[in-house]
């Protein structure tokens, strides 16, 4: 009987593994060949040799990409969204939801309610084109901060922790004369950082990867965000009269091989950073799972 349990935990144990191995592959398998793509010379690329390890060497696309004084501008307006966005958020959500866990005040199930309606209803994008547009917050950098400053269930999520802090702590506070802010800011907030590093941490890959909004509200080039620019280099690699240049020299360089190669440029920062912050996913998911 033993050696058949046994026998099923193997069985079992490899099943799983062989699954594991297949989502790697499948995940993996797009990257290898974009960046395969990317660095393999004109002649392979054009007779559709490169199916996964790359066919030569050539760097001319990084070359033109990264000579391309645009993709640095629109690096420093990725890093500025990024940073000042998911601070913006982050005080946002954390000051809209230490309100919601007091519960002396009488507004806080009215509250509750105008926040849960949005996480199923919107207004739509024309109408908030034209909210953004009478406010003036088009083509400026203020109205990409704006745009998507908080998230309802990031609040939701705030909430349920700041309600697993012990209330006598909070209630000893007060009794020696701390005021809510001294105690938001003192207690609140420094007992918070597992969830405040996580949801900081969801909104930063957001705000990295986010390209939709922004293509929408700018109109100047100086202020498009890196993954934005990718879009428009993707589309159409002769945009810019540098790119088209580049395109029409004798480098070699292919319109696919540079929308590669810009793809990798993009992507490569985010890529390398995640190892070092799996450790608040994982806490992220936690938070989201543990009943306060």
């Amino acid at each position: 009987m033993k050696s058949r349990v046994e026998a099923g935990d193997r069985l079992f144990s490899l099943i799983v593994y062989a699954f594991i191995i297949l989502v790697c592959i499948v995940t993996l398998y797009p990257f290898i060949y974009v960046v395969s793509l990317s660095v393999s010379n004109t002649g392979s690329v054009m007779r559709n040799e490169v199916l996964f390890l790359p066919k030569g060497l050539n760097w001319a696309a990084y070359q033109t990409v990264l000579t391309y004084k645009g993709i640095f501008v629109a690096y420093g307006n990725t890093l500025f969204y990024t940073v000042c966005g998911t601070l913006l958020s982050l005080g946002l959500t954390t000051t809209a939801a230490y309100p919601l866990t007091r519960k002396d005040w009488k507004f806080r199930g009215i509250a509750t309610g105008f926040l849960a309606i949005t996480l199923w209803f919107g207004g739509g994008m024309i109408p908030f084109y034209l909210v953004m547009k009478n406010l003036h917050l088009l083509d400026s950098r203020v109205g990409v901060l704006l745009y998507a400053a908080v998230s309802t269930f990031y609040i939701i999520i705030v909430r349920s922790y700041f309600d697993s802090i012990p209330k006598e702590l909070l209630e000893s506070a007060k009794i020696d004369g701390a005021n809510d802010l001294r105690i938001f800011a003192g207690i609140v907030l420094p007992l918070s950082k597992p969830v405040l590093a996580a949801i900081g941490l969801y909104y930063a890959i957001g705000k990295w990867n986010s390209f939709f909004w922004e293509m929408i509200l700018l109109n100047r080039e100086s202020l498009l965000p890196v993954q934005a620019l990718l879009v428009r280099i993707i589309r159409d690699s002769s945009f810019d009269k540098e790119m088209q240049l580049a395109l029409t020299s004798d480098s070699g360089v292919l319109p696919i091989t540079i929308q590669y190669a810009a793809v990798v440029v993009t992507s490569a920062p985010i890529i390398f950073i995640y190892p070092f912050l799996q450790r608040h996913f994982v806490k992220g998911v936690m938070i989201g799972a543990i009943k306060s």
